[in-house]
């Protein structure tokens, strides 16, 4: 911590700079609102514009109109452009909109506000019941002397026999609510951060993969020794401590026993009477779901460092695809080196002459007289017509994402859903097209399955009208 390193922080982190941006209560409570607290792991480019333009509204009208002057796309651009951005800008294969997430800097600069808020209490039993069993497990696990760990067994063993004998004899002790809600809070602190280590895990491969990219473009060195420097990569970042700890952590969470053990702990948890006015009582019961998605990102963003690892290996430089490849790789560096210094004008580059000029003779048209054109001599009168022109403004966009959502809330607490129970949990706002929108979801959904053999009636929502329709199921 001394003075250059810093100095070096202060200018180039991306924690640092966010907190002493002079926007920061808008950057930061907007990412609060839009990502941390619905824990949205992406976003769509135009969605959070959307959000944006009603945040900015909301501001210019309680502080003044000219309190953030500029577009939401254009602050929105200006947090994902940078040298250290709060957003993460980029694009889904298959899709022509960008995504945004946040950055690791940006979600720890919103951590540590939080930890700057007052607290209901300080649970420092519970944090030194903590500290005392992760020290004795490290003792535990250390000793090499089997006669001092069997001892140690066996004085848990003792101490475990004596309170079975005082629960057999009736003497059952009564929960301590603030003990309960210390852990409580514990366990949700500790699960949040887990859930912000995710995007420190899937930057570090992320940067990898760009590394590895850049290597590829830029190395003229053969493909054999390119290869061993990409795998030394690749296995550092894998046997590493990180690395060692999240595939543990994968393994320990993809087994079906251990979520199903951790859904009934939180469950059983809640139907205590120290927790019934817990203000946040659906993340911790929702937490093996956040955490699964989140694994899955990072383990897509591995399986790109793969794909561009397999398209380099096929890639055949035969005789004569040698000139295309040497300009392609012209090209390929000439971008590495402009990526962080940007032409100013959008037409840096301009070819004459793209394609030749051909001018047959037989493609010449044939003379053609001249129509001439007579107009009749009609008065025109004025009419005091009545049109009803309501309908144009009645226009309405069904939001497929909401609708996604009501299905993954459902499949979160059942294996399959059918489209009649969904719409159960969620009525129609929007009559048939919202209906023919869930439609189109099933339709592009691989593991949606359609019951011929059964026929469900659907309500529209408007005035009793139903639809009937074969059964339509959603399962995980």
């Amino acid at each position: 911590m001394d003075y250059s390193t810093l100095a070096h922080l202060r200018k180039h982190d991306t924690t640092w700079r966010l907190l002493t941006s002079p926007h920061a209560p808008l950057i930061i409570s907007f990412l609060f609102a839009v990502f941390i607290k619905p824990n949205e792991r992406s976003l769509p480019f135009d969605q959070a514009s959307t959000q944006l333009d009603d945040y900015l509204f909301h501001l210019n009208d309680q502080y003044g109109a000219d309190t953030f002057p500029k577009s939401a796309r254009q602050y929105l651009d200006d947090w994902a452009n940078g040298a250290s951005p709060y957003l993460r800008k980029y694009y889904v294969q298959g899709r022509d909109i960008p995504q945004l997430d946040l950055t690791p800097g940006a979600e720890k600069a919103v951590e540590w506000l939080q930890g700057l808020q007052p607290r209901q209490f300080v649970g420092t039993e519970s944090r030194l019941m903590t500290l005392y069993r992760l020290l004795q497990e490290i003792v535990q696990e250390a000793e090499q002397d089997p006669a001092l760990k069997i001892a140690e067994l066996e004085k848990q063993k003792a101490e475990l026999e004596r309170q079975i004998a005082r629960i057999r004899s009736g003497l059952v002790e009564a929960a301590d609510p603030t003990r309960i809600k210390e852990r409580w809070f514990e366990a949700e602190d500790t699960a949040r951060k887990l859930l912000a280590d995710f995007r420190q895990v899937e930057y570090n491969f992320r940067t990898l993969d760009q590394d590895v990219r850049e290597l590829i473009a830029t190395s003229e060195k053969r493909k054999g020794e390119l290869l061993d420097e990409i795998f030394e990569q690749q296995d550092y970042i894998r046997d590493s401590e990180q690395g060692r700890s999240f595939h543990a952590f994968w393994e320990f969470l993809m087994s079906p026993q251990r979520q199903h053990a951790l859904e009934s702990m939180t469950t059983a948890a809640l139907q205590q009477e120290a927790l019934r006015e817990v203000d946040d009582r659906h993340f911790l019961p929702r937490i093996g779901f956040f955490l699964l998605e989140a694994g899955e990102k990072v383990f897509r963003t591995n399986a790109q460092l793969a794909e561009q690892l397999r398209k380099y290996l096929a890639d055949q430089a035969w005789l004569e695809d040698k000139r295309i490849l040497q300009l392609i790789r012209g090209i390929e560096r000439t971008a590495v080196a402009m990526r962080n210094a940007p032409p100013d004008s959008r037409q840096f580059a301009v070819i004459d002459q793209p394609r030749l000029a051909l001018d047959l003779v037989m493609e010449r048209s044939l003379f053609q007289p001249k129509i001439k054109t007579v107009l009749a001599e009609v008065r025109l009168e004025e009419a005091d017509a009545c049109v009803d022109v309501q309908a144009l403004y009645n226009q309405h966009w069904v939001d497929e994402a909401r609708l996604r959502g009501n299905i993954r809330r459902l499949l979160h607490e059942h294996p399959q859903v059918s489209l009649q129970e969904v719409l159960q949990y969620a009525p129609l706002q929007q009559g048939l097209a919202e209906l023919v929108a869930y439609l189109n979801l099933a339709s592009k959904d691989v593991k949606a399955l359609v019951d011929e053999a059964v026929e469900d009636v659907l309500p529209l929502g408007e005035a009793g009208r139903t639809v009937r329709l074969p059964r339509i199921l959603f399962t995980r």
